[in-house]
């Protein structure tokens, strides 16, 4: 995982986005943000769990869908599978130790 700090390249709204092997944080404090860097590092296990490219294109259909059933991009967002798994999760810094494979799919239903 490579940290790189940019205002430029991360959505408005966002702390950070996760495209494996890189981890971009809005500030450089984001850096020592444990809870940031957890849930980026959920993302980093789901990308390589899906061989990388695939997660982006499941990722993509799923916000398509969500965003069509909730009518609102910010609720589609925070409705992603990968999203509510990471989310859920980010405060528990020994969720990835104990994680299943393809843990993402358990948040893929109404959970």
């Amino acid at each position: 995982m490579i940290i790189i700090v940019s205002k430029f390249l991360i959505p408005k709204g966002f702390r950070g986005i996760t495209i494996f092997p890189f981890v971009i944080v809005y500030d450089n404090n984001l850096k020592q943000n444990e809870v940031v860097i957890n849930h980026e590092r959920i993302h980093i296990r789901q990308q390589i769990e899906l061989l990388i490219v695939p997660f982006f294109i499941w990722y993509g259909i799923e916000f398509l869908i969500k965003w069509y059933t909730f009518k609102e991009k910010n609720i589609a967002y925070r409705n992603i599978s990968f999203e509510r798994e990471a989310y859920q999760n980010e405060k528990d810094l020994a969720y990835l130790k104990e994680r299943s494979f393809w843990g993402f799919l358990y948040f893929c239903n109404n959970h």
